[in-house]
């Protein structure tokens, strides 16, 4: 967890009307919800040593890397984060990381926010 009593989403989606919604979701669940549109910018987010107490991420993003790619990456600089993913393609096999969990769109934010609490970032 983070120094702060609120736990912090990196949610990592291509679709700005889906990353927006969902964002206000959780925070409006008491998180608080960094925001990037491609593993890139998710990835340099970890990498500067931001505070993230769980990575929810969509498979398929732009850009050199995909979704499985990034929770692969982000398990490589913080073992034991907290991984959950979503896609609305699943043709390709998962590449689940131990302890994550899955679902496929279209989901609903309270589905999410269970997950993220069961995940151990319980927020308030």
């Amino acid at each position: 967890m983070t120094d702060t009593a609120t736990p912090r989403v990196l949610m990592v989606e291509d679709e700005p009307m889906l990353l927006e919604v969902v964002a206000a979701e959780l925070e409006d669940a008491g998180f608080d919800v960094a925001q990037a549109t491609t593993a890139e910018i998710a990835l340099d987010l970890l990498e500067s040593g931001a505070p993230v107490d769980i990575l929810f991420t969509d498979i398929r993003l732009p850009g050199a890397m995909d979704g499985w790619q990034l929770a692969e990456a982000a398990r490589r600089l913080r073992p034991g984060l907290p991984i959950i993913y979503a896609t609305g393609f699943t043709q390709t096999p998962p590449r689940l990381a131990e302890g994550s969990v899955f679902f496929t769109k279209p989901y609903r934010a309270h589905a999410i926010i269970k997950a993220i609490r069961t995940l151990g970032g319980t927020g308030p």
